[in-house]
């Protein structure tokens, strides 16, 4: 099947991937007056007496926004927030399909850091948490940071931390069939935009000690002045063995490689200088930092890609759903580490007897996978003290 003329003839079929139903009847006077004027007064007050019963009064609990301001859709770049929208959407479809959570793009025509944070805080008042979506870096870390701290609902960017809990449980079932443990690991990270960022700081939260990064210019060393604000922070926790280089130096003798980052940058020689039994993850979307194939014939144990055509999809849409229908039934304040990695070990677990080469995760459309996460975020979320309900 040709997906993108398909998908073209789809979208102008469909003309939008969700719609708005009514969860009343409203075919008498008695349903007219309860669910509107007269008797809506009285919640209303209510509500104005306690905030906090919008969560209870109103769908506000199961509503979050799949914000964006377009630009970083996908591999397309900057694009604009209304042609970012059928992504948005389609997170919004994916959101209801695996967690049955009520979620609405919302595309903001703006870049301005100050205008998105200020709109988002007008409105956290209508949501249960907020999902941030394709911002480009570095804005997108201070957008998100700001809103964390600003905001009494949980924020969650997908692009960083979503990346980085799946990636999280392919390595952990990586790591068993190949009999390495995590603490032992070398790994070389390509690409150091939201992604990047996130999956490096997850990953050593998670017990990596070595681990380089590597952006378009090479290894990222602590001191170089040509370096943002998040990555002078991601600097100071990585490359211990202060390498210096390309990519190929940071590849050599690694147990792990994640791309998140371009076409065709690695090699299969990069591949060969790895050490034996290497995992790689090349999640380069629509073309692979190599392809397959390649990975294999040079000496890879276990391949993931970013691609559904491929077995081991590393794909974001096993972590949001799960996550947020745990943290929105709990009526969390927050999303922690402990809440992410709890579904990064329940995505892993959820394999269970299936686990091998070709099968490092759970397919998306297992709701066993999505349920389990759900479950982990919110005993997490009560765990950690950060659960209203």
């Amino acid at each position: 099947m040709n997906y993108s003329e398909e998908s073209l003839k789809k979208h102008a079929e469909w003309r939008g991937k969700i719609e708005v139903i009514s969860r009343v009847s409203v075919n008498s006077r008695e349903d007219l007056s309860l669910a509107y004027t007269p008797g809506v007064a009285r919640p209303c007050k209510e509500i104005q007496k306690n905030p906090e019963l919008s969560f209870s009064l109103t769908r506000r609990w199961n509503t979050v926004p799949v914000v964006t301001d377009g630009t970083a859709v996908l591999g397309l770049g900057d694009i604009g927030p209304e042609a970012g929208m059928p992504v948005m959407e389609g997170k919004c479809a994916l959101f209801k399909s695996f967690g049955n959570v009520d979620a609405i793009p919302l595309c903001i025509r703006s870049k301005d850091v100050d205008q998105i944070v200020e709109t988002i805080k007008l409105l956290q008042g209508s949501f249960g948490g907020i999902n941030l979506e394709d911002i480009s870096a570095p804005r997108c870390f201070e957008i998100e940071q700001r809103l964390k701290k600003e905001l009494e609902i949980p924020v969650f960017h997908d692009d960083q931390h979503g990346t980085a809990v799946v990636s999280a449980a392919a390595l952990i079932n990586a790591t068993k069939l190949v009999g390495k443990k995590i603490e032992d690991l070398r790994v070389a990270v390509n690409g150091a935009g939201a992604a990047g960022v996130a999956i490096a700081k997850f990953f050593l939260q998670l017990g990596v000690s070595d681990l380089v990064l590597c952006d378009s210019k090479g290894i990222i060393c602590e001191g170089d002045p040509r370096l943002n604000a998040p990555k002078q922070e991601v600097a100071k926790l990585t490359n211990k063995r202060k390498l210096t280089g390309k990519l190929d130096v940071a590849m050599k003798d690694a147990d792990v490689f994640v791309g998140v980052s371009v076409a065709n940058c690695v090699t299969k020689e990069m591949i060969q200088s790895m050490n034996k039994d290497a995992i790689v993850f090349t999640c380069a979307n629509p073309v692979p930092e190599i392809p397959r194939r390649d990975a294999f014939d040079a000496g890879a144990a276990i391949v993931g890609t970013g691609s559904s055509e491929n077995p081991n999809q590393i794909n974001n849409v096993l972590v949001f759903p799960g996550l947020f229908r745990g943290a929105l039934d709990v009526r969390a304040r927050d999303i922690n580490f402990d809440m992410m990695l709890g579904a990064a070990k329940a995505i892993a677990a959820t394999v269970g007897d299936e686990l091998c080469p070709e099968k490092i995760l759970p397919f998306a459309w297992e709701m066993k996978s999505h349920e389990a996460v759900a479950k982990a975020v919110a005993e997490e979320a009560i765990r950690t003290g950060v659960a209203r309900v």
